[in-house]
């Protein structure tokens, strides 16, 4: 049999790096970061368990590169949705509540994500972690930004700490209210984006199925050469 072609292995290696990711948010959501160990990763993504180590360094960088994944695609859906619009302010209006939503529906694994940052580890630069901050930076763009360099940052920096304060144990701030604080920051109309009420009407915006954010769907033809790695037996 021939060998599979650069291209297959490649696009193998993404899937399985995908069905990685996938699987560390939602196990995160479920169980928590400290009952969640890489072998449960592994068996939930259906992969090889040395197979986890080949991509990431450890389980806090895997966990943060899966939610980077998770908040970059939840905020790519918001931008996109219809009616699609390039009005900075709107799209603007469009991330901040795509942010301060995953605070609002996966409070356990933002925790999570925000307490992994605040330790040694620190924040992690991952491919997924980069085009968020693509992404942020073109909505700071968009919103008439003349200096995004500096404004990106501090969009970023507004972000975490809303979500922060949403989340801290005790006494945490009610997202509403974080949603005004901000949208008075950037001159923004309540009705703009995705008011709370429009959310209270629709019975909020969770959604367990998170397939959609990674892509993990059927892998090209291996028929030929070496079977897949991320499909060996544990």
């Amino acid at each position: 049999m021939s060998p599979r072609s650069a291209s297959v292995n490649e696009e193998l290696r993404r899937r399985s790096r995908e069905r990685l990711l996938q699987a560390a948010v939602e196990l995160v959501s479920e169980h928590g970061y400290d009952a969640t160990t890489l072998g449960d990763i592994a068996d939930r993504a259906g992969s090889a368990r040395g197979l986890v180590s080949y991509y990431f360094p450890g389980k806090r960088q895997l966990v943060q590169s899966a939610v980077h994944r998770l908040m970059h695609r939840t905020l790519e859906e918001a931008l996109e949705r219809e009616p699609r619009t390039e009005d900075g302010r709107e799209r603007m209006a469009r991330a901040i509540d795509a942010i301060l939503g995953l605070a609002r529906d996966r409070p356990v694994l933002m925790r999570q994500h925000m307490a992994g940052i605040l330790q040694a580890e620190g924040f992690v630069q991952c491919p997924e972690q980069r085009r968020l901050a693509e992404l942020l930076r073109e909505v700071c763009v968009g919103h008439g930004s003349a200096d995004p360099d500096t404004d990106y940052p501090m969009l970023r920096a507004l972000l975490m700490g809303a979500v922060y304060a949403a989340l801290v144990p005790g006494v945490p701030m009610p997202v509403p209210v974080l949603r005004a604080e901000l949208f008075k920051r950037y001159r923004l109309d309540r009705e703009q984006g995705v008011p709370p009420d429009a959310e209270a009407v629709s019975g909020g915006t969770c959604d367990m199925d998170l397939s959609r954010f990674f892509a993990t769907g059927s892998p090209p033809d291996c028929s030929e050469g070496r079977p897949d790695p991320s499909a060996q037996s544990k």
